[in-house]
């Protein structure tokens, strides 16, 4: 299916005007098709156009009574000809379930046979589902009904209404873009509540019925707290009616914000122990999804190049509401190690690209920017443009954009006019170096007489004029900030008065408030062993030890500096977001890939066994430690032992996903073989389990296990997205070199054709998980060279290899730089 262009998106707006849908759906007609019949009404001011549908087989067209030529589809769009003013089109069709995460997805359950649905439409995915005008800009009102087994539970956008035994009818919404319609359907555990006159529901599988009992109460919590904050910000109250949260198998993202009815992937219905850092994030995800209710719902852009700003605003809201008004007061520092090093990666890579994309893109296109500079990036930018606006003039401009544009679409200009009209200046010029050039500043810090000499430099390829406005921290021997002062660093260099009588540490930026590469001066890095674990506050821990991973990553400072830091700071972290953050960048982008594995898995793996020796019990970063102990030992008795429920520390209990990762540690090391994962299996039987499995098998030290775990990523049409996604973790590892050798050619040879065997998100996920990212050596680095050069494969797998090749040579160069064993 060719991919929206703009200037097609344009014409076919300007031409229609779509009144409504009508769509019907039958669930009951087995496994593999579901009916769909769409009936739209639009008008029309030309004489032609064009509709999206994908189907299994399309049956019937009529147009104003008058058959349309089925024949006519190609590549999933049937010419329309001979349009009234006013039309009616019916389209009856048979669309195929997907098993990819996108359209009608279908998930049979492990645990107890269940079948389980839900829609998702985004990603160009509707036409898989009904008959459509698939544009952002073309809203209309939406009628859905559904006919579904009897014992079902069915909902969506619109209030669902059982009027006899399997038959749905749903209320008409509000309009709405067709990448927001959504269906969830199956024998889902329902749970229903309400908040301020806003019914709200949450469901899972039945075999979550547990878990979900458990967490209801704090995800209904979160909801309604989060509900009352953006009343009393926006002014706006939410629009949709029903507010239901779905957490459904097998979904892709972390959620979709569609009206009345948000889908969440389930892992967040935690059926084990889970930290504080995943309560956490569970909390920012459903406040991110409802800031979206009014922010990309409500108002919805015109063209994909404005959705950074659905996703920019949201996950900015995400962390101040989440911060606000609920329990959960850790978002900045999730921020500062998770997201923002996640965007700060991606905006040092050859495929960065401003936060507001290209208008000029393709719909496919523009959605390859959907990335971490689309979130963190332009959740950065949006803070520091309230710091900057002052949040009186911010929040007025958000206000007025809502309401001028409620329930249709708009652009960042008319943003941008409401921010002005509500007394801001200058913001073409900021729009313009904050958003429209990519890259990212570097910030350093010199010591001088009276204080510090801040300078800021712009990236030779991107040149911009970038104010920060941040505080600038010194600290002494003991981690007490000493002295602060607020800055606005509007030239390239500013000499900034500080008292450093006592400073032994100097941190630009130490509350993570703007976008930028932090430098630390030669004597910071010379104390900062001694001095980071004593420093208190998270989100500066944060500032410092991105600025390691960062220049570390550039290949200005020694990995064995950046690596001893780390394992400086792990004995006294106190947050289980920093020990998780610091030991996966130490697992992916050091050991084994610029240090030697066995030599630095020892350490790191010796640090953190003395940690679980004297943390809390019972704490969340007990639970976080005792996990990356796992993922580094050796120990395979210590790890069988602990499956045995021989020496397991107090606090811990080895339930059902701790078994799973121990298994897999033990997979790794070749201390267990199929037999013992199919006992594993044996034991836990849900879905979870089955791609736990998958993962584990894939990790075993044998040809037959990688020979077995290849053909299911590279051949296997039928497998489920996140047992695929399974497989690819599960093969990789630095351990396993040797074993793994051959398939780095075969990886380049043979992922392009897996294009012919999926569609959409999990081609270009898959293809990520799937790269030899331990394989560092100049032959890796042609090979993906010459794919991404290859025009003929897919522009997302050609973007996946290349995000990861630019991962390589930096490891390449940091290898060159500082050779070490």
């Amino acid at each position: 299916m060719p991919s929206l262009t703009v200037d097609g998106a344009l014409t076919r707006a300007a031409a229609l005007t779509v009144h409504s849908y009508d769509v019907d759906l039958d669930l009951t007609r087995g496994d593999r098709v579901f009916g769909s019949l769409t009936r739209i009404a639009f008008g029309a001011t030309g004489g032609s156009t064009w509709l999206d549908v994908r189907p299994d087989e399309l049956l019937k067209v009529t147009l104003n009574g008058a058959p349309v030529d089925v024949a006519g589809l190609s590549d999933g769009r049937l010419e329309l000809t001979g349009l009234a003013a006013d039309n009616e089109l019916v389209v009856d069709a048979t669309m195929l379930y997907s098993h990819d995460g996108e359209g009608l997805h279908r998930s049979v359950d492990a645990a107890d046979g269940l079948v389980y649905l839900y829609a998702m439409s985004f990603l160009e995915a509707a036409p898989r589902i009904f008959a459509c005008f698939d544009q952002p800009d073309l809203k209309a009102p939406y009628r859905l009904k559904v006919t579904a087994p009897g014992e079902w539970v069915v909902l969506g956008n619109g209030a669902a209404r059982q009027v006899s035994p399997g038959r749905w009818e749903l209320a008409e919404t509000k309009p709405l873009s067709t990448y927001f319609v959504t269906l969830v359907a199956g024998p889902y555990h329902q749970l229903l509540d309400e908040h301020d006159g806003i019914p709200l529901g949450v469901v899972a599988r039945q075999s979550l019925k547990d878990a979900l009992d458990r967490e209801a109460e704090d995800i209904f919590e979160v909801t309604k707290q989060a509900f009352d904050e953006f009343h009393q910000l926006f002014g706006y109250r939410y629009p949709f009616g029903e507010y239901h949260q779905a957490f459904v198998p097998e979904f892709n993202a972390g959620a979709m914000e569609n009206p009345g009815c948000v889908t969440f992937r389930d892992s967040m219905v935690f059926r084990s122990a889970a930290t504080d850092s995943e309560r956490s994030n569970r909390a920012r995800t459903i406040v991110h999804e409802m800031a979206h209710q009014w922010f990309g719902d409500t108002v919805t852009m015109k063209w994909w190049n404005d959705l950074w700003l659905n996703e920019s605003f949201a996950e900015y809201m995400a962390h101040r509401v989440s911060t606000k008004a609920t329990k959960y007061t850790d978002n900045w520092i999730d921020f500062a190690f998770i997201r923002r090093w996640w965007g700060l990666q991606a905006d040092q890579r050859t495929s960065t690209h401003p936060v507001a994309s290209d208008p000029g893109k393709d719909a496919a296109a523009s959605l390859d920017d959907f990335d971490g500079i689309s979130y963190a990036k332009g959740a950065a930018v949006l803070k520091q443009l309230a710091a900057y606006l002052g949040d009186d003039v911010f929040l007025a401009g958000v206000r007025a954009h809502i309401e001028a544009a409620e329930f249709g679409n708009a652009t960042f200009a008319d943003l941008v006019a409401k921010w002005t009209d509500a007394g801001a200046a200058g913001l073409e010029e900021w729009a313009q170096g904050w958003l429209r050039t990519p890259g990212l500043d570097t910030i350093s810090a010199e010591r001088t007489a009276t204080g510090v000499v801040l300078r800021r430099t712009a990236p030779a390829q991107f040149p911009a004029d970038r104010p920060h406005k941040f505080t600038i921290g010194a600290y002494d021997a003991a981690g007490q900030l000493v002295a602060s002062a607020p800055v606005l660093l509007d030239a390239d260099e500013v000499a900034v008065e500080l008292d450093l009588a006592d400073a032994v540490v100097i941190v630009p930026d130490c509350a993570d408030d703007t976008w930028a590469k932090i430098r630390l001066d030669a004597d910071t890095l010379a104390q900062l062993t001694d001095v980071l674990p004593k420093i208190s506050d998270g989100v500066t821990r944060a500032v410092v030890l991105n600025s390691l991973r960062d220049a570390t990553n550039d290949g200005e400072l020694d990995p064995r500096t950046g690596f001893a830091a780390v394992l400086a700071a792990l004995p006294a972290e106190t947050s289980d977001i920093a020990v998780g953050s610091m030991v996966a960048w130490l697992q992916s982008h050091l050991i084994g890939v610029v240090l030697p594995y066995e030599e630095y898995r020892a350490q790191l793996s010796a640090v953190l066994t003395e940690r679980l020796g004297t943390v809390e019990a019972r704490s969340s970063v007990q639970l976080m430690v005792l996990r990356t102990v796992v993922r580094t030992t050796a120990d395979a008795e210590l790890l069988r032992g602990w499956l045995a429920g021989i020496d397991v520390p107090d606090g811990i209990t080895v339930d059902a996903d701790l078994r799973w990762l121990i298994t897999l540690q033990l997979a790794r090391l070749g201390a267990i073989d199929d037999a013992g994962i199919d006992a594993e299996l044996a034991r836990d039987t849900s879905s979870e389990g089955v791609v736990h499995a998958t993962r584990c098998r894939a990790a075993l030290p044998t040809a037959e296990a990688k020979d077995r775990a290849w053909a299911q990523i590279t051949t296997d049409a039928d497998v489920s997205n996140y047992e695929l996604y399974a497989a690819c973790e599960g093969f990789w590892h630095p351990a396993q070199s040797e074993l793994t050798a051959p398939y780095v050619e075969r990886f380049f040879a043979e992922i392009a054709g897996t294009e012919k065997l999926r569609s959409g998100w999990v081609v270009a996920r898959s293809a990520i998980l799937a790269f030899p990212a331990y394989a560092v050596d100049g032959h890796t680095a042609r090979l993906a060279a010459g794919l991404v050069g290859d025009e003929a494969v897919s522009a997302g797998i050609r973007r996946s290899v290349g995000d990861r090749a630019d991962d390589l040579n930096r490891a390449l160069a940091v290898r060159t730089a500082y050779p070490v064993g």
